[in-house]
């Protein structure tokens, strides 16, 4: 599985999302759809945007029951994009299902994935506000080992989480991890962080990077930087 940076498009229409991608003359990076952008522009943003070159991380964390979910991933297989993402908390069932819908695509089913626990959440949040008895390490597991069983690729998690999740179910089980920030930026609203290059060495497959550098004064630079620090270093 090679690393790469995926870049987070998390802005609120097409005219921003495309001048952004417009300033990569040389790149095509790896880029993320999420509720923000697609909701108010819909699959034909993704469509122009795949025309372009680029590869696509759908994120709209479906989460509903199964047979909404597995309709849902029907559609989205039609858009052609690289990877797609549940959240694990909807149980096997709707995992399982997804995949199943998924699977009738053949040779051109997008990456499957699960979301374990937001890297917005802290240990006391897990906790106290969902009531979740357990850790938030062996929760992420326990999703991940779930996700497995239920044939996704799999897991969106926080880097710290990547190590023991590989160490469990394998290095060909994908980890695409958000909560990335350079050495010297902004920790944000994201509580589980690490740099471009901790990512890699803990073992991300896929780091999703937004701010650092859709925020930067030269983006281009910055997702040279994330590109040197976790792909090529």
């Amino acid at each position: 599985m090679g690393k790469d940076v995926i870049v987070a498009l998390d802005f609120p229409g097409r005219e921003q999302a495309l001048g952004f991608l417009d300033l990569f003359e040389e790149e095509k990076p790896y880029v993320k759809i999420g509720m923000e952008l697609f909701y108010r522009e819909g699959p034909e943003m993704v469509r122009e945007i795949k025309k372009r070159g680029h590869r696509i991380f759908l994120d709209l964390k479906l989460h509903d029951i199964p047979n909404t979910v597995a309709a849902a991933m029907r559609s989205l297989g039609e858009l052609k994009v690289d990877m797609v993402n549940l959240h694990a908390g909807g149980g096997m069932a709707m995992m399982r299902q997804a995949v199943e819908a998924l699977n009738a695509l053949g040779a051109d089913k997008p990456l499957v994935i699960a979301v374990t626990i937001l890297t917005s959440l802290s240990p006391d949040a897990v906790e106290q506000e969902l009531l979740i008895g357990r850790t938030l390490p062996d929760t992420v597991l326990h999703y991940a080992k779930n996700a497995k069983e239920a044939g996704l690729d799999g897991v969106v998690c926080s880097p710290l989480e990547a190590a023991s999740v590989h160490q469990a179910l394998g290095s060909g089980f994908v980890t695409v991890t958000p909560g990335i920030r350079f050495a010297d930026g902004e920790k944000g609203d994201q509580q589980r962080v690490t740099t471009p290059e901790q990512a890699r060495q803990i073992g991300s497959d896929y780091i999703v990077v937004g701010r650092p550098i859709t925020k930067a004064s030269d983006p281009v630079s910055a997702y040279r930087r994330c590109i040197r620090e976790f792909v090529s270093a």
